[in-house]
């Protein structure tokens, strides 16, 4: 084992107090939440007043506040009913109270996008406002939150990655996190929450964002939606290969942790979760195009 970096003493609670015998904290991942929130609020406000549409801004500023409701709504049921359906069914079912213990942990960012997606299209059609240049103002939003919420992760040491030698590998606690049977003495993993936290936040988002507001891409309603979709898919994709998968689909003979494999190939279950992210994205800027052409 080559050298790795040990994890830094970050505790997963910002600060926590203690009231008549209870402790209530303020967790890093809960602050990711709002931060992530009020950020992309102020994005698409910026967005709306903004001289880069075709015709009139799709939303106004009241609107907006009032969609936040549904986002926040659409965020928390939606991800928590991903995780319950597409990771864990079997134990859900069986234990169908502990679906209402969302602070145990446990959200799905597909679901989460599924939720706001739902939620968004039923607030846009109750106002009467234009579905494409609508999705394209959540989708300028969304990497900010995708950014928070994977270092988030980090912090937290959550989501890790498989076992590696390279010299970033961090040293993750934890009894789990610790579990690699071909590894002798201290397990190094790949920070994947931080190269997810990279591509898709930081790099998709500031792409989002040069070409919604120097490139006019927004004059052409459904391309920073089909490029946000497409972008995550390949970018999440892509590190699902360094991402240890999650232990209910590892067995020993699924090493890997393959939710659908056939003749030793396969894809984990955010894999194929992201296929359809990819294909719409690429429709939708296909669509864009072909309209404006």
């Amino acid at each position: 084992m080559q050298g790795y970096i040990a994890f830094p003493n970050i505790s997963p609670d910002l600060f926590s107090i203690s009231i008549g015998g209870m402790t209530f904290a303020l967790r890093w991942y809960a602050l990711a939440y709002i931060a992530g929130l009020i950020i992309g609020w102020r994005i698409v406000l910026r967005a709306i007043a903004a001289p880069v549409w075709a015709q009139d801004a799709p939303m106004t500023p009241e609107q907006v506040e009032r969609l936040l409701t549904w986002v926040i709504a659409g965020v928390i049921l939606g991800g928590r009913l991903g995780f319950v359906l597409f990771y864990q069914p079997e134990y859900y079912l069986s234990h169908p109270m502990e679906i209402l213990k969302v602070w145990q942990g446990g959200m799905s960012f597909h679901g989460g996008f599924l939720g706001v997606a739902m939620a968004s299209y039923l607030f846009f059609r109750a106002e009467k406002i234009p579905l494409s240049p609508a999705a394209d103002l959540l989708a300028l939003a969304a990497p900010t939150g995708l950014l928070l919420g994977r270092i988030a992760n980090f912090i937290n040491a959550e989501l890790w990655g498989r076992a590696t030698d390279l010299p970033w590998g961090v040293a993750f606690p934890g009894e789990a996190a610790q579990y690699c049977p071909e590894v002798a003495g201290i397990c190094a993993r790949h920070p994947s929450q931080l190269y997810e936290a990279a591509l898709e936040g930081l790099l998709l988002g500031a792409v989002l964002l040069w070409l919604a507001f120097r490139r006019g891409w927004l004059k052409r309603p459904g391309q920073i939606t089909g490029l946000f979709l497409a972008g995550y898919g390949a970018a999440r994709f892509l590190v699902e290969f360094f991402r240890q998968p999650d232990a209910q689909f590892v067995t020993e003979g699924n090493p890997l942790g393959l939710a659908f494999q056939s003749g030793g190939y396969g894809l984990t279950m955010g894999q194929m979760l992201s296929l359809p992210m990819i294909l719409a994205g690429l429709w939708l800027l296909g669509r864009a195009r072909r309209e404006q052409a």
